[in-house]
Order: structure tokens, then sequence, then C-alpha cells
């Protein structure tokens, strides 16, 4: 089974100030050994938030202890281009083109799982992890 890994539970794994963090460590570690997939603008995004508010230790555990065990795969100019239209349609600030490029690769690849804290992925039909 696939599961597809959000910033939110990344961000979890990393703030232990986070109210999520105790849940995003446990389903990390029951996670450990499936398939656990991103793309890049998940990265991107999850870098700079990192960085802006736990600084560069905790970017360091995220590239060096985390990202590694995750599949990155890099968001085409196909995907991209859906997941424009997607964001453009939804006429929503709540819902970030990241998060758009993530529903895009998740129904792409046939993904029903997420590793997330944000309710966006439960609205799009898509299963906690």
């Amino acid at each position: 089974m696939t599961v597809f890994v959000d910033t939110s539970a990344l961000f979890a794994l990393l703030d232990e100030d986070d109210a999520n963090h105790a849940r995003a460590r446990a389903t990390f570690a029951r996670l450990r050994g499936r398939d656990l997939v991103t793309h890049s603008y998940v990265v991107v995004e999850v870098v700079a938030l990192v960085s802006r508010r736990l600084g560069w230790t905790a970017v360091e555990r995220l590239i060096d202890g985390i990202l590694p065990v995750i599949r990155v795969e890099v968001v085409d100019e196909a995907a991209h281009a859906v997941a424009m239209r997607a964001f453009r349609s939804a006429r929503s600030v709540g819902v970030s083109l990241v998060d758009q490029a993530s529903f895009t690769m998740m129904r792409a690849e046939g993904i029903e799982d997420a590793f997330a804290f944000d309710r966006d992925f439960a609205a799009e039909g898509f299963r906690e992890a």
C-alpha cells in the first residue's frame, strides 16, 4: 500500500510543540517499510517552513533522517497544469497549489491514504493513514 506524505505530517514529526507531534511519530513508526511517497512541491514547502520556524538543525533532521525513506516524485509540467487548473477552479485560499498538486498526484497514482494532518485530504475523499 502506498501512502502519500504531506507537509503537515512532516512538520509535526519535527516540531515537538506541534499538537500532532506524538501522533505523527506513532504513525510514522507504524508506516515504516511501506511505500511512502510525496512530491517535490511538498519538499520545497516543508523545507521552507521548517527552516523558518524550527531552524537549521531541524532541516538537517528532515533531509538526513526523514526524507531518505520517502520516495519523492517530481511534479512534471502536465501535473502542474492539472493542479493549477484545480487551484484556480476551486477559488479557495484554504487549499493551496501544493495541496492541489498532492491531490492530482494521488488520483493519478491511485493513492487513497494520506499521512496528513490537513483536513483538506479527507474533504477530497482520501483516507487518513
